[in-house]
């Protein structure tokens, strides 16, 4: 939230955050929590007594896992760890930021942006929190690889018929850990390991929309993707409390309870939620404010909706002086 301008220029004003942009960044913040444990609730749901996962599949890591091996995301966000805990490290031993850009091999950007984080998490566009387009088909790619087809080119037009988009690539790169090493995927008699058949799991983002709507205002469907998340997640759960005590401090105007929300945010081990903390206690009052008093900055938002329409209706057929002209008489 850019406040420091109100406070250079005045500094006598009551500064308010503004309640639909702090419920924005927390509906942001709740889908990354979710997507990044998508893969738990797909391990949950393939352990259900109705949906038994198939012997020959291997067992998940030590500490919980995902039914399906970790993919080239989870690689990805385990090495994004890894690179800022190795700048970090290099900074402590009192080298600059060039020095460690030559001893890493890392460009000089990729350095600052590492140093200026405090911790992986903050970091943008996390690999973990990524989705592809292929997860809502993995369950019958898992039933065509079962019934024998091995080929991801066959499986991909099967998928392509009932609307997918996605690349052949994709499906090879979510069957290759099922391929015993040494075979060939054309070739006749290959040998395989079973995929695990698991229930369909809702997308990220249905889950997070289910987590965020008020429980009267659910569907049915919704409140069973509301249990199910819950349950399948002790993370989702963790979340879903989280979401409904801020929901109240916005909604009953308890500011005065923020604090302690965030006291128990930054205590859990939810790092969305905790980076969403970080970037509220910077502007702590003006958000206190916001969440206690019924004072807004809608109006003020409105007004700048208005300017940005006016300014595209007249781009590339007005100067300045006209659009100043618009402005002040629509005022």
């Amino acid at each position: 939230m850019p406040l420091e301008g109100i406070r250079t220029g005045a500094p006598q004003a009551t500064q308010v955050a503004d309640r639909f942009h702090l419920w924005m960044n927390l509906c942001e913040a709740a889908q990354k929590t979710v997507a990044a444990h998508h893969r738990c609730l797909r391990a949950a749901a393939a352990a259900l007594p109705d949906h038994p996962e198939p012997a020959s599949v291997p067992a998940p890591a030590p500490g919980g896992g995902a039914a399906c091996p970790p993919g080239p995301a989870r690689r990805l966000a385990e090495r994004t760890r890894e690179r800022h805990a190795a700048v970090h490290e290099a900074l402590a031993r009192g080298l600059s930021r060039s020095a460690v850009s030559r001893e890493l091999n890392l460009d000089i950007q990729t350095v600052r942006r590492f140093a200026n984080a405090a911790s992986a998490e903050e970091l943008p566009g996390k690999a973990e929190h990524r989705t592809t387009g292929l997860d809502p088909c993995i369950d019958l790619v898992s039933q065509r690889w079962n019934e024998g087809v091995t080929s991801a080119e066959a499986i991909t037009d099967d998928l392509r018929a009932l609307g997918f988009k996605g690349s052949a690539q994709m499906v090879r790169r979510y069957l290759r850990p099922f391929r015993v090493p040494g075979t060939s995927p054309s070739h006749p008699g290959q040998r395989r390991r079973q995929a695990p058949a698991a229930p369909a799991v809702p997308k990220p983002r249905a889950i997070s929309r289910a987590l965020l709507t008020h429980p009267d205002h659910l569907t049915e469907d919704d409140a069973l993707i509301v249990k199910n998340a819950v349950a399948g997640c002790p993370h989702l759960q963790r979340l879903q409390q989280h979401v409904r005590e801020f929901a109240k401090i916005m909604t009953q105007r308890r500011g005065q309870e923020l604090p302690a929300w965030l006291e128990a945010v930054e205590a859990d081990d939810l790092p969305e939620l905790r980076s969403l903390a970080n970037g509220i206690r910077r502007d702590l009052d003006a958000v206190v404010n916001g969440l206690t008093l019924e004072h807004s900055s809608g109006a003020v938002e409105g007004n700048v909706t208005r300017i940005k329409r006016l300014k595209r209706d007249g781009y590339g057929r007005a100067k300045f002086d006209l659009l100043r002209a618009q402005i002040l008489l629509a005022t």
